[in-house]
C-alpha cells in the first residue's frame, strides 16, 4: 500500500466533484489515497438546509452529523471509498411531532448504502451482456441480494405497459429441456415452454418505441396462456389488433378467438415451407426403406442429395439443378424409380411458388396448380399437407394479401435462446422472462417497451 496522501478540504474541491461527477448536488470535504488503486472520498450536500418531510418546513439547524459509508462506481479506474457527511437537521416548526430529520438527495436512496447511478450500472451490466449477478456484484464490491435487487428495480422502470399496435406476433421457444418428474401418481413428462407477444406493425405510431418490440412473456404454449394474456391487457389494447400472425397452432388460433374475436389470424409462411420440407424428407426416407430395407447411405444417390431437395428451385445453381434432376430420374434403378420422390419435390415447389404470390388472381391460380399437383402425386404425405393447407386456408390467404410474417418474433426467439444459452438454463420462470426482457430492453432499446 503506497503512503496515504490527502487533498485537504477547500483546495480544488470543484474539480474533484467534477471528476466524481457529483458537482449538482455534493461538494468534497476531503480526499485520501488509502491504496495504490484506492482512494478515500468525504463528500457533503451543498444545500444547508433541507424541508421536513412531515411539515414541510425549511429547517437549517443541525442537530448531528453522522458518517455514513457509502458503496459507489469506480472514477478514474480506482475504487472509490465513499462517505457521505450527512446532515441530521431540527425541524423549525415547534408544533411538528417528527423533531429531527436527515436531509435526502436523489443521487441515494432514503436509508441506502449504494448510490442510484451504481444501481444503475449493476442494472445494466447484468442485463447487457446477460452476465451472472453474482460476478458483477464481485465486480462492484457489492453483495448478491443488492445486484439482484437493482435488476428488478431497473426491469420496473424499463418495462412499461406494452404499447398498442395494430399487428400482433405470437410465437413459442422451449423454456427448458425435458425432463421426468416423480409425483404421487408416477412420472410426469415436464416440457416448459413460453410463448411471446411481438409487435409486427410496419409503422411507428404502436408507441414510443416504434415497431418490432417484445411485449410480453408467458409460461406455456397452450391457447389459454395466450387468452389469459390477451385479457390482462386493456381493453384499448385488445381492440387496436387487427391482424395476429402465428404459426399452423390451433390452440393458439382458439385462444386468438376467445379473446380476440373481431381480429384476422394470419399463418406465417415460412412454417407452410417447413412442412413441406418435412414432407419431402419423409417420402424420402419412406421410398428408401420400401427399396432397400434399410436407411439411405452415402451410396445411395437419393440419399446425396437429401440438401438439394430442401432447397428452393430458384436457389440451385446450374449444376445443382442437373444433379436433382439426374436424381429424380425414373429409368436408374439407383435414382427415383418409382417417380414418387419428383412428385413430392413437385408438391412441396408448387407451395414455394403459392406462397410468393400476393394478388388474388394469380394466387387462385397456384392454388389449383398445388391442387393438381397433389392429386396427381397421390401419395399420403402430399394429400397430408393439402389438407393442412386447407384447414388453415384463410389464414394463409391473410398472410398471402396483407404480406405478413412471424420475422420479428423469430428474430425475438434467436435472443432468447442466446439469453437461456449464457445463463445456462434457469430454474425460476420469472427470473427467466425478467432476464430476457430487461437485456432486450437494454440490448434494443428502440424495439423494445416490455
Amino acid at each position: 500500500m503506497s503512503e496515504v496522501t490527502s487533498v485537504p478540504a477547500g483546495v480544488a474541491v470543484s474539480a474533484v466533484s467534477v471528476v466524481l461527477g457529483i458537482e449538482d448536488d455534493f461538494g468534497v470535504v476531503s480526499v485520501a489515497r488509502t491504496g495504490p488503486d484506492q482512494v478515500r472520498v468525504v463528500i457533503e450536500q451543498l444545500p444547508r438546509e433541507g424541508p421536513c418531510p412531515a411539515c414541510g418546513v425549511l429547517s437549517a439547524r443541525v442537530k448531528e452529523r453522522p458518517l455514513v459509508r457509502l458503496h459507489d462506481l469506480p472514477a478514474s479506474g480506482q475504487r472509490v471509498e465513499l462517505w457521505w457527511h450527512q446532515r441530521r437537521l431540527v425541524c423549525a416548526e415547534a408544533l411538528c411531532e417528527r423533531g429531527s430529520f436527515t436531509q435526502t438527495s436523489d443521487a441515494i436512496r432514503q436509508r441506502a448504502r449504494v448510490t442510484q447511478r451504481l444501481r444503475d450500472q449493476l442494472a445494466r451490466s447484468i442485463a447487457r451482456s446477460n452476465r451472472a449477478v453474482s460476478e458483477v456484484a464481485a465486480e462492484y464490491g457489492v453483495s448478491w441480494p443488492t445486484a439482484h435487487r437493482a435488476l428488478i428495480a431497473g426491469a420496473t422502470r424499463w418495462l412499461p405497459e406494452p404499447a398498442p399496435t395494430s399487428r400482433l406476433g405470437i410465437d413459442e421457444t422451449r423454456a427448458r429441456s425435458v425432463r421426468w418428474i416423480t409425483s404421487d401418481a408416477g412420472w410426469i413428462r415436464s416440457d416448459p415452454w413460453m410463448t411471446s407477444f411481438v409487435d409486427c406493425s410496419t409503422d411507428c405510431t404502436s408507441g414510443p418505441a416504434g415497431s418490432g418490440s417484445l411485449l410480453g412473456l408467458v409460461p406455456g404454449r397452450s391457447g389459454a396462456c395466450v387468452r389469459d394474456w390477451l385479457t390482462a391487457q386493456t381493453p384499448e389494447f385488445r381492440a387496436g389488433i387487427d391482424l395476429v400472425v402465428i404459426d399452423p397452432s390451433a390452440p393458439y388460433a382458439s385462444g386468438i378467438r376467445a379473446a380476440l374475436p373481431q381480429a384476422r389470424i394470419a399463418v406465417d409462411k415460412w412454417h407452410l415451407v417447413s412442412l413441406a420440407n418435412q414432407m419431402v424428407t419423409e417420402v424420402r426416407q419412406r421410398v428408401t426403406r420400401t427399396r432397400l430395407g434399410r436407411r439411405g447411405t452415402t451410396a445411395d444417390r437419393v440419399w446425396n442429395n437429401r440438401l438439394l431437395l430442401l432447397t428452393g428451385a430458384d436457389h440451385l445453381s446450374d449444376r445443382q439443378w442437373d444433379r436433382l434432376m439426374a436424381g429424380f430420374d425414373t429409368t436408374d434403378p439407383t435414382a427415383d424409380p418409382t417417380g414418387e420422390l419428383g412428385a413430392a419435390w413437385g408438391v412441396k415447389e408448387r407451395l414455394r411458388l403459392l406462397l410468393a404470390e400476393t394478388e388474388p388472381s394469380t394466387i387462385r391460380w397456384r392454388l389449383a396448380d398445388f391442387y393438381d399437383a397433389v392429386i396427381d402425386a397421390d401419395m399420403p404425405e402430399t394429400t397430408r399437407l393439402a389438407v393442412t393447407v386447407q384447414a388453415w386456408w384463410p389464414a394463409i390467404l391473410t398472410a398471402l394479401t396483407e404480406q405478413v410474417s412471424n420475422a420479428r418474433t423469430e428474430g425475438f426467439n434467436r435472443i432468447i435462446k442466446q439469453v437461456k444459452r449464457v445463463g445456462c438454463g434457469y430454474r425460476n420462470m420469472i427470473n427467466y422472462q425478467r432476464r430476457i426482457l430487461t437485456h432486450i430492453a437494454v440490448t434494443r432499446p428502440c424495439r423494445s417497451t416490455a
